[in-house]
């Protein structure tokens, strides 16, 4: 099936540990190269998702973007000093008993002395399964994407398998046509010969064989018939590629390539008074069908 190289989807996956933005677009390139830009608590999984990408996009440049906003807050542990407090009553009671001070300690007593409490903030994932899981999600978001990308390729894939086929009949056509004109030309040519030669040999004297074996060898150097029918198999070829399951764009590209190169040698080799217009034509046609191939898959 033919696809695009050009393609966009966005995919976003909400939930209560995070909120996940994908973002992917694709373009024409020669070969698969993958750019991507995430935040760096995902690079753990990078190579997953380079291949998952690589699975569902054959050739082109993808540009992927990956947001994530995690919604889960870090958590506070408070320790305190027990023996330190202890003592810090003990001393306070001997105050009390002395007159020094008056009053009982107080927890925000404690919070002032930074020896008898200490205050730090636990792990947001301390063992590893909150981010596991956020890792989990933003594979299945990127899956989601790639799902609306191969829609969107496959879709603008089937208009330029539409319009490359259209252009492929009316190439075709034009070389049968310019077949028909060559051989006109040829037929033309070689009676035009014949009777000049008629009229010189009315006036010298001329070896008949020779003349022959010369024209054949005229209509031999002219005739396209086997770049005609080198191009109706390129034809033919190019169908059984269209409707392979594989990407065929690097092959169709290759194969105009030679059904250009046929066009020019017959262009080179045929005469006719209609062949140079058609030569014309049918490369402009081609031309307009490479153009497109650059967009395939």
């Amino acid at each position: 099936m033919m696809r695009s190289m050009t393609g966009f989807a966005t995919a976003t996956r909400e939930d209560e540990t995070a909120t996940i933005g994908v973002t992917i677009k694709t373009v024409n390139h020669r070969h698969l190269d993958i750019q991507l830009r995430m935040p760096q608590s995902l690079a753990p999984i990078e190579a997953d998702l380079r291949s998952l990408i690589a699975k569902s996009v054959a050739r082109g440049r993808v540009e992927m973007a990956i947001s994530l906003q995690l919604r889960q807050a870090a958590g506070v542990e408070v320790d305190l000093n027990e023996p330190f407090a202890r003592a810090l009553e003990q001393a306070l009671d001997r105050a009390r008993g002395a007159g020094l001070i008056a009053g009982a300690l107080t927890p925000g007593d404690l919070l002032r002395l930074p020896q008898a409490l200490t205050i730090r903030e636990t792990p947001i994932d301390a063992d590893g399964t909150f981010m596991a899981g956020v890792r989990q999600a933003v594979q299945e978001a990127v899956a989601a994407a790639l799902c609306d990308l191969d829609t969107m390729r496959n879709t603008e894939g089937h208009h330029l398998r539409a319009d490359l086929d259209e252009r492929r009949v009316a190439a075709a056509d034009l070389v049968e046509r310019i077949a028909v004109a060559a051989d006109e030309g040829r037929v033309a040519i070689e009676q035009h010969i014949t009777e000049r030669v008629a009229e010189i040999r009315a006036a010298l004297e001329a070896d008949e064989a020779l003349v022959a074996q010369e024209i054949v060898r005229w209509s031999a150097r002219s005739d396209i018939s086997e770049e005609v029918t080198r191009f109706r198999a390129h034809v033919s070829h190019w169908q059984t590629l269209a409707d392979a399951p594989e990407p065929c764009g690097r092959k169709l590209d290759f194969l105009l390539q030679e059904m250009n190169r046929e066009v020019n040698t017959m262009g080179s080799k045929a005469d006719g008074l209609r062949v140079s217009e058609l030569i014309i034509t049918a490369k402009a046609e081609l031309e307009k069908m490479r153009e497109q191939v650059q967009n395939v898959e």
